[in-house]
């Protein structure tokens, strides 16, 4: 059953976020939409688990012929694998970084692709490293850099209206709080293993976290688990800050030649 929380209300602006969608073995992963008036904007709608329960669940909410954009974080399954359907039954355009752009029409079968043709190509919009402003209804949302955290082209989203900041894989966790984190100590270990897996290094982090302090989200929601609001926010950019993680972590144990079970031997150099 899906779980829609409403983030931000105020006259005719809201953001909505869908989770609980996937059924059976995949990822939970969250969805969030923007709307503003008629016009709505959809951020990493997920795959073939959640299209379905997702366009129902938004339907319900907004009418799809008011769906401007398509915005993906970056090119996972989990974020933007549902591309061809959006494309087949909206008029949005997707909004993705121009190093991925070429490569999400792979996405699409000979029947959509037959069927959409050179279309298919001029919906997808790619966005330069620096990200930019686009305009929304007669406001706008933000596309910031994110790279390496943790695709090499990255963006997060940020609502000016609402404040919101929309992470995707940045803060997220598995296993912890769903909702609002409470207790930032607590949720701690559900996000740790991953960031120091997925995220690049500190480096990347750091530049990411003093981007994000210019613009004092009141809220920074990530694509997986719970969110951060208030004090919240504040004490994950300092955990992020000073996380090692990624190529940080690397030595050289973390390149060794497999042992053969079977006693072969390996070249040793050229």
């Amino acid at each position: 059953m899906a779980q829609i929380d409403t983030l931000f209300l105020d006259n005719n602006h809201e953001v909505l976020r869908f989770s609980d969608l996937v059924v059976g073995e995949g990822v939970q992963a969250n969805q969030f939409c923007i709307r503003h008036g008629d016009r709505a904007a959809l951020i990493d709608p997920g795959g073939d688990l959640t299209y379905t329960p997702l366009t129902i669940a938004l339907s319900r909410r907004i009418s799809l012929d008011g769906l401007d954009y398509i915005l993906a974080s970056h090119q996972d399954p989990d974020i933007i694998a549902s591309l061809p359907r959006w494309l087949m039954h909206t008029r949005s355009q997707v909004v993705v970084s121009r190093l991925w752009s070429r490569f999400l029409p792979h996405l699409a079968s000979s029947y959509v692709t037959g069927k959409m043709g050179e279309q298919l190509q001029s919906r997808i919009q790619g966005v330069a490293d620096e990200g930019k402003v686009l305009p929304f209804a007669d406001t706008e949302i933000w596309v910031l850099p994110a790279h390496f955290l943790h695709s090499v082209g990255n963006f997060s989203f940020y609502d000016p209206l609402s404040g919101i900041l929309f992470s995707g894989d940045i803060g997220a966790s598995l296993g912890g709080e769903e909702g609002q984190v409470d207790n930032f100590a607590d949720h701690l270990h559900s996000m740790a293993g991953f960031h120091r897996r997925y995220m690049a290094g500190n480096r990347a982090c750091r530049l990411w976290v003093a981007m994000v302090r210019k613009l004092g989200p009141r809220m920074i929601v990530p694509q997986h688990g719970g969110y951060f609001a208030g004090e919240q926010v504040g004490r994950f950019l300092d955990w992020l800050a000073a996380l090692e993680c990624g190529v940080d972590l690397l030595d050289s144990q973390s390149y060794r030649l497999p042992v053969s079970e079977q006693g072969l031997t390996f070249n040793k150099g050229i």
